[in-house]
């Protein structure tokens, strides 16, 4: 039987592109995602042996519940957790109250919910992958929501993986700029990046989601059994380019 994965947010970006990773390495996958227009064209694609769409905003505990009840009563076990589903609304100039905790009600407290339901249907050799960001350790300005969700889950990740130790591993990734372009709803997307995007990273080109869906298969493999409690950057070299003041190029415009 298909190893089982589930993704949050996995209808589009770099969540779709997990989602179509997994399923080419020979994984069920079950998407829960508020897009049902995105969800439909991945049930057209894929048959359902091997992909569920389930439609849903798990910032509702009910949606939660409901997503787990029906997908044990479908599947044995779980192998795969991906908690990815994240928005941004903001950060003090322009965040209300309500908005600041609904992104961190989807960002934070779904994965820790989603997690705890489903710790008796894990399969022995399973793993949890939380998807943070780079912006958990810098900022731009009024961004603090964002911010706050990605700092808080990789914090909730080495916490649940010492919880889970030798039952399920549970690490995080933390994305840089990754296009996402080839993954939304424009069927003939072309990017359009100026030479200063690509050449600021290290690496020297901007990310393509297929970075972050190569990892996320690796720590979800055998050969990522020795690998828990960690978050990895995945950003070109960015997060470790010190930048001053006309140094490299750089200047800060007053």
């Amino acid at each position: 039987m298909l190893k089982t994965c589930i993704i949050t947010g996995g209808a589009n970006g770099i969540g779709r592109c997990m989602s179509e990773t997994f399923i080419a390495a020979g994984y069920f996958v079950t998407v829960v995602d508020t897009d049902a227009l995105s969800g439909k064209r991945l049930e057209e694609k894929y048959n359902d042996d091997i992909f569920m769409f389930y439609e849903g905003d798990i910032t509702k505990k009910e949606v939660i519940e409901g997503f787990v009840q029906e997908l044990v009563s479908k599947r044995p076990g779980v192998d795969v957790l991906i908690n990815n589903a994240c928005v941004g609304k903001g950060g003090l100039n322009t965040c209300s109250y309500e908005d600041f905790n609904y992104v961190l009600s989807l960002g934070v407290t779904a994965p820790f919910y989603l997690s705890k339901l489903l710790m008796p249907y894990f399969n022995k050799g399973g793993s949890i992958i939380n998807i943070a960001s780079t912006r958990a350790f810098m900022s731009q300005a009024n961004t603090e929501s964002y911010t706050a969700a990605k700092g808080a889950i990789i914090a909730l990740t080495h916490g649940m993986s010492i919880s889970l130790s030798g039952k399920v591993r549970v690490n995080s990734i933390s994305p840089g700029w990754i296009d996402t372009g080839d993954y939304q709803h424009e069927d003939m997307y072309k990017p359009n990046h100026e030479e200063g995007d690509i050449k600021q990273h290290p690496a020297g080109r901007i990310g393509n989601p297929k970075d972050i869906a190569k990892m996320a298969l690796f720590l979800s493999s055998d050969d990522a059994g020795f690998i828990t409690g960690e978050n990895i950057i995945i950003d070109g070299g960015m997060t470790r380019q010190m930048i001053y003041h006309n140094d490299y190029g750089w200047k800060y415009e007053v």
